[in-house]
C-alpha cells in the first residue's frame, strides 16, 4: 500500500505513516513456520534418528505441511499460493532489480523467497513420506531409503540456513526485521 493511500485509509499523519505496519502473516502461517523450525532443529540436532520422538516430530511436520497446503488455497491473502506464485518473469524481474538497484519491495513473499518456501515444503513432505516408509515392513532395514531420507533432511538444513541468511540480508537491505515480522505477523507498511 502506498504511503499516501495508507495515510488516507488509516487517517494517519505523514510522520505516522513511516512507522505504520500492516498485517501480513496470519497465525496459521506463523505457527507453521515456527513449528517447522522447531521440529527441524529437534530432529536434526537433538532427537535420536528413528526413535519415538524423532518419528513423532516427523508426523507433526507432515501434519503442518498438509495444513499449510490447505491454507495456501483458503487462507488469508498473503498465505495463498496465488499471492506469491513465482513466475519466470517475476523471478527475472527480481534478480535484475537486485542487480541494478530497482528491486520491488513485496509485502508478502518475494519471488525468490516463494521458490525457497515452496522448495522447502516439497522437501519437508518428501522427508516425512520417506521417514514413514522406513517404518513399513516392505522397506524395513532398506539402507537406500534411510540414506535418501537423510540426504533430503540434510538438504532441508542447507536450504534453511540459506533462507535464514537471506532473511537477515533482506532485513538489512530493506531496513525491516523480517524475522520479527514472522513473530508478530506485521511488516512495515
Amino acid at each position: 500500500m502506498a504511503p499516501v493511500e495508507l495515510q488516507k485509509q488509516e487517517g494517519l499523519r505523514p510522520s505516522q505513516v513511516a512507522s505504520a505496519t500492516v498485517k501480513v502473516w496470519d497465525p496459521v502461517v506463523r505457527l507453521f513456520h515456527w513449528t517447522v523450525v522447531t521440529a527441524c532443529i529437534l530432529n536434526l540436532f537433538v532427537f535420536d534418528e528413528g526413535k519415538y520422538w524423532h518419528r513423532l516430530t516427523g508426523y507433526v511436520v507432515a501434519t503442518a505441511v498438509v495444513v499449510r497446503i490447505i491454507w495456501g488455497f483458503v487462507g488469508t491473502r498473503h498465505a495463498r499460493f496465488g499471492d506469491f506464485l513465482p513466475t519466470p518473469g517475476k523471478v527475472r524481474a527480481q534478480i535484475f532489480g537486485m542487480i541494478n538497484g530497482s528491486e520491488q519491495r513485496y509485502i508478502g513473499h518475494n519471488p525468490l523467497a516463494s521458490i525457497m518456501m515452496l522448495g522447502l515444503m516439497v522437501l519437508l513432505a518428501m522427508t516425512a513420506v520417506s521417514g514413514w516408509m522406513t517404518t513399513l515392513d516392505a522397506f524395513w532395514g532398506d539402507k537406500w531409503l534411510e540414506e535418501m531420507h537423510g540426504v533430503i533432511a540434510n538438504s532441508i538444513m542447507v536450504l534453511a540456513f540459506i533462507h535464514a541468511a537471506a532473511a537477515l540480508i533482506e532485513s538489512w537491505r530493506h531496513r525491516e526485521n523480517l524475522v520479527w515480522s514472522m513473530v508478530t505477523g506485521r511488516k512495515r507498511a
